[in-house]
C-alpha cells in the first residue's frame, strides 16, 4: 500500500461555490490554508531510475507516477468549506480518492507500489496565460515521471471569447511538452468531471501533441451517484459536488482502463 514520506505546503488553497447548477459552478480564493503535495520519492538516482523502468503495464512504464490536479485531486484541510481531509475532496479517506485507488491498483497489478508525487496545480488554471510552469514545477520535472496523470479544467474561467480559447490551448501545449520533455513520460489527461464541452475539446486536442491519452469521463459527472452529496451530508454545497467515493473509483478505472488499452 502507498505509504506517505514526505509533505510539502502550497500557500494556496481554493473552495468552490454552487450557482444555478454544475456547469456554472465557480471556484474563488477562501484563505491562506495549506494545500499539500504528497510525494513518495523525489528526483531519482540512476539506480532507483533503472528500478523504476521495470514496473511496466504493457508498453506503458509505471514505476514513477505524476498526478497534477485541482481539489479533485488534493485539497488540504480548509474550515471554511468544512473539509478535514488532506487528499481529493470529497473522498471519505486518502484511499478512496481516485489518485490513490490508481496508484493501490498499479500496485497489486505489478506486485509493488509506483514512486508517486501528488500535486494540486490549480494555480495554472486560475492564471495560465501568466503562469511560470519552468519554476513552479521544478520539483514536478525533477521527478522524471513515467506516468503523468493530467487532471484540471473544472477551476478555468469560462472560454467565453475566441481569445480565451486560444490563450488556454497554447497555455496547456506548452505545460504538456514542457512535462514530456522530462523524462519522456506517458501523459493521461481526463477531460472534466463537470462536462464542458468547450474546454474539454481544448484538453483533447492537447493529448497527440505529445503522444498523449484522452479519458472522458464526462458520463461520470451525469450520474448523481457519483457524486459526493449521495454518499453523505455535506454543509458546503461546493464539496458534496465533489466526486464522492464511487465517483472516484470511476474515474481511477477509467484511467487505469486507458491505461491497459
Amino acid at each position: 500500500m502507498f505509504q506517505q514520506s514526505r509533505m510539502q505546503i502550497l500557500s494556496a488553497v481554493f473552495c468552490f461555490a454552487l450557482h444555478g447548477g454544475l456547469d456554472a459552478m465557480k471556484a474563488r480564493t477562501c484563505a491562506e490554508e495549506p494545500a499539500a503535495s504528497v510525494s513518495k520519492a523525489g528526483a531519482p538516482s540512476t539506480e532507483q531510475r533503472d528500478n523504476d523502468r521495470v514496473a511496466q503495464l504493457g508498453n506503458i512504464r509505471v514505476g514513477r507516477v505524476l498526478f497534477l490536479g485541482n481539489s479533485i485531486t488534493l485539497h488540504g484541510p480548509s474550515a471554511a468549506v468544512g473539509w478535514s481531509g488532506n487528499w481529493g475532496m470529497a473522498a471519505s479517506e486518502r484511499e478512496k480518492d481516485y489518485a490513490h485507488v490508481l496508484i493501490n491498483a498499479l500496485a497489486k497489478m505489478l506486485g509493488r507500489p509506483p514512486a508517486v508525487l501528488i500535486d494540486n496545480l490549480a494555480d495554472f488554471e486560475r492564471h495560465y496565460e501568466t503562469y511560470d510552469a519552468s519554476s513552479r514545477l521544478k520539483k514536478h520535472l525533477a521527478f522524471k515521471a513515467d506516468l503523468v496523470i493530467v487532471a484540471i479544467g473544472e477551476n478555468v474561467p469560462a472560454l467565453a471569447s475566441e481569445q480565451s480559447r486560444v490563450a488556454f490551448k497554447n497555455s496547456l501545449a506548452r505545460l504538456l511538452k514542457m512535462l514530456k520533455t522530462s523524462g519522456n513520460p506517458t501523459i493521461v489527461v481526463r477531460s472534466c468531471f463537470w462536462a464542458n464541452k468547450i474546454k474539454d475539446d481544448i484538453l483533447k486536442q492537447a493529448c497527440p501533441e505529445v503522444g498523449g491519452i484522452f479519458v472522458d469521463i464526462g458520463e461520470l459527472g451525469r450520474d448523481e451517484s457519483n457524486f459526493a452529496r449521495s454518499e453523505r451530508s455535506y454543509a458546503h454545497a461546493g464539496v458534496a459536488a465533489h466526486p464522492g467515493d464511487k465517483g472516484m473509483k470511476a474515474i481511477a478505472d477509467a484511467i487505469l482502463g486507458a491505461l491497459k488499452r
